[in-house]
């Protein structure tokens, strides 16, 4: 406690120094000129004139110390799944994804919206993303068409990734039906919607608009797609409120500061080290699972374990069977998940 109460005293006491010093964990393509434009409060701008990428911060820079690393260890105790991937792996994957979504047309400041269960393929989606420079909006799976469709509508993507369907407690959800009715309640249509067939659920395909990323995959199996250094102010995502105090409102992250907060809070906060095993318990959905399952771990040099599944299912010690199977040092859960 007292390095952290150190560590805090001289965030607050030199907040421009401290933060000059936490800037030097990530990976610059040229170096930010100021730390913090604080003239128009509340909005704060960090390490403006600086370039950098968040992919290239969570996967690239690890490859060559670490690259037969795991890197994301996906688990579905809804499929029977356990699928673990280098961050070699990720790379390829992450660029296949990549190189489907600039075939689409997506390009630099083009929004994407990821509507998917808790699967690998996601974490290639919101990865992809940030490595081209699109930015993505992941809606939590399963949601309404109501509520999926205000969010489309809002943010005005150029591309949906989705799936068939998700699981939960053996329970199959499908997406695609909700997906198409809430395009068609939205007064905006993406170009393109690309869908992951887990065979969970037949699907209809809408001629031009759909395509399975199987076949896209196929199609960029090598393909190389180099990351799009972005300006450290340049949003890396947009995330939607719950709406449950009137329309749900977007809230936009940035690049550099938000590279940099998840670099400084892994070893400073969560204690986490390169090479250890991260576990969080939330959903890509929430913000939560944007900083700690997927972009936190990986920046840290870490493997991560993304789970589809219940806390309850095949039984209550799931989620301890796999802190002991993956030698889980740091885990990141809530009250309410414990208590169960």
């Amino acid at each position: 406690m007292g390095q952290f109460a150190e560590f805090h005293k001289r965030s607050i006491q030199d907040r421009d120094a401290f933060w000059a010093e936490q800037a030097k964990q990530i990976a610059w393509h040229k170096p930010p000129q100021e730390i913090c434009d604080y003239s128009n409060p509340p909005f704060a701008k960090w390490f403006q004139g600086g370039l950098t990428n968040l992919c290239h911060n969570a996967i690239d820079r690890h490859l060559k110390d670490r690259g037969d690393q795991a890197a994301l260890i996906f688990v579905s105790t809804e499929t029977d799944q356990e699928v673990t991937y280098t961050y070699k792996q990720l790379h390829a994957e992450v660029q296949r994804m990549a190189a489907s979504l600039l075939s689409l047309g997506v390009k630099k400041g083009d929004r994407v919206l990821i509507y998917m269960p808790m699967i690998a393929e996601a974490s290639f989606a919101m990865l992809a993303c940030a490595r081209i420079g699109a930015i993505h909006s992941v809606v939590f799976g399963g949601f309404a068409s109501g509520s999926l469709a205000s969010r489309i509508e809002d943010a005005s993507p150029k591309v949906i990734v989705s799936a068939d369907a998700g699981s939960r407690g053996g329970k199959v959800v499908e997406y695609k039906p909700l997906l198409d009715e809430a395009i068609r309640l939205s007064a905006h249509k993406p170009n393109s919607v690309l869908l992951v067939d887990r065979g969970l659920a037949k699907m209809a395909m809408t001629e031009g608009r759909d395509l399975l990323w199987s076949n896209l995959r196929d199609q960029h199996l090598n393909d190389v797609v180099p990351c799009e250094w972005v300006d450290s102010t340049h949003p890396s995502y947009t995330l939607y409120t719950s709406g449950t105090t009137g329309k749900p409102k977007g809230v936009q992250r940035d690049t550099g500061g938000y590279t940099v907060a998840l670099a400084s809070s892994i070893p400073n906060i969560f204690c986490g080290k390169p090479g250890e095993t991260f576990f969080c318990t939330s959903d890509i959905g929430w913000v939560v699972g944007h900083s700690y399952i997927i972009y936190g771990p990986l920046i840290g040099g870490m493997a991560t374990i993304m789970y589809e599944g219940l806390p309850t299912r095949p039984d209550g010690g799931i989620w301890w069977s796999l802190v002991e199977k993956y030698k889980v040092t740091v885990m990141f859960s809530a009250p309410t998940a414990i208590r169960v």
